[in-house]
């Protein structure tokens, strides 16, 4: 079964439930979806479904964390899914095969109190419950923390009526080591045996050695054949740990002289905003919600061979331009798309709710990965049509 949520739900997993009649817990979001209404079921019909019936759950939004922590107390999954969402609990779940990574969890009231004389430079400091990059600052001197500091008290005032405390909470925040190599991005499921079925890898771009945005995320059969077969080693040793089941993660890594340091995980969904499962589906033509419910495998060494070698991205729009929402008249999404030779979607987003413009599904190729350069450094100014007073 489903719970659908805020912020967003695409089209392809509204399809996905009609398709295969997947039930959905009857909230005031899922209410709204008429084409969805005949799949609604209440909240006791649900916890029967997934504490007696042991039914699948999938979660587009982690603001259906709260009603899993208190309607399923029976089950497994509020402790589980605090394992990945409380960065501090993860961090001590996986210390064994880390053993010298340094973490540690402070107020945020504290952090300005700290000496960073004290910490293992350089560090990164971050909610201890966040999503996206909100409020991530790496640190490598005593400027860069000044900084953190102020724009820390401005991001989280910006941010803290947008998502419930479950998703983001700015009371406390996490300070670890920094991670080099290559950051990816990875979809997967544990099944019914915990075993771990990768659904895709993308490695996360940046624009430079301080980027922490989420601008650029993008995936290709070269990923998945270079990476795949040390990703499933180590989600392994990672639920040896856990001893997770019939469980959606995404989870972000980095790579570096082939080590794999996690970063962090998102539990009991996919990519955020739909945006990775969907992707998914564009670029190596599997359904990953239906693979997950039917506890199917992607058949990757089939997908790799009768691969062309294109690039499939997501391309986060976040609103870069040093303008606030109340500033900006529009945004020319014609000409954003016009920017790129073969656009495959675009989600446009209330910008005057949430900090970004939209979402871009792109198809590149190799010849044309200009583009994708371009987008990565742009602030999208050239985008923005601004207020006149």
């Amino acid at each position: 079964m489903v719970i659908l949520d805020k912020p967003y739900v695409s089209d392809f997993l509204i399809d996905t439930i009609n398709k295969f009649q997947l039930p959905v817990l009857e909230n005031q979001f899922a209410n709204e979806i008429k084409t969805i209404e005949k799949y609604l079921i209440t909240d006791d019909e649900a916890i029967q479904k997934i504490v007696d019936q042991k039914e699948l759950l999938y979660t587009n939004s982690e603001n259906a964390i709260g009603w899993i922590g208190n309607n399923l107390k029976n089950s497994n999954l509020p402790q589980q899914i605090e394992l990945f969402k409380n960065k501090e609990k993860f961090r001590n779940l996986i210390t064994e095969l880390y053993p010298d990574f340094y973490f540690k969890k402070v107020a945020f009231s504290e952090l300005k109190n700290l000496n960073i004389e004290s910490l293992p430079i350089p560090f990164v400091v971050k909610p201890n419950v966040g999503f996206f990059s909100m409020g991530v600052h790496i640190i490598e001197n005593t400027n860069d923390w000044l900084d953190a500091l102020t724009s820390l008290k401005i991001e989280m005032d910006t941010v803290k009526n947008i998502y419930p405390l479950q998703v983001m909470d700015a009371t406390e925040f996490i300070i670890e080591s920094y991670i080099s190599g290559k950051e990816y991005a990875i979809d997967c499921y544990f099944n019914k045996e915990g075993k771990p079925v990768i659904l895709i890898i993308l490695e996360h771009q940046f624009s430079s050695g301080d980027d922490v945005s989420d601008r650029l995320y993008f995936t290709s059969t070269t990923i998945i054949k270079k990476l795949k077969d040390k990703v499933q080693v180590f989600l392994e040793k990672v639920n040896n740990l856990a001893g997770l089941t019939s469980f959606p993660l995404h989870i972000e890594i980095r790579i570096d002289n082939n080590t794999i340091i996690p970063i962090e995980g998102n539990p009991m969904r996919f990519g955020g905003w739909c945006t990775t499962p969907d992707l998914t589906y564009y670029a190596y033509g599997f359904n990953p919600y239906q693979y997950y419910f039917e506890q199917k495998v992607p058949d990757w060494n089939a997908i790799i061979k009768k691969s062309d070698g294109s690039i499939y991205s997501i391309i986060i729009l976040n609103n870069a331009t040093g303008y606030d929402a109340d500033q900006i008249k529009s945004f020319d999404y014609d000409k954003l798309l016009s920017t790129f030779k073969n656009p495959l979607e675009l989600r446009k987003i209330a910008y005057s709710k949430y900090p970004l413009f939209g979402f871009l599904f792109a198809k590149t190729t190799k010849q044309n990965r200009t583009e994708l350069k371009n987008i990565l450094v742009s602030d999208l100014t050239e985008f923005v049509l601004l207020n006149q007073y």
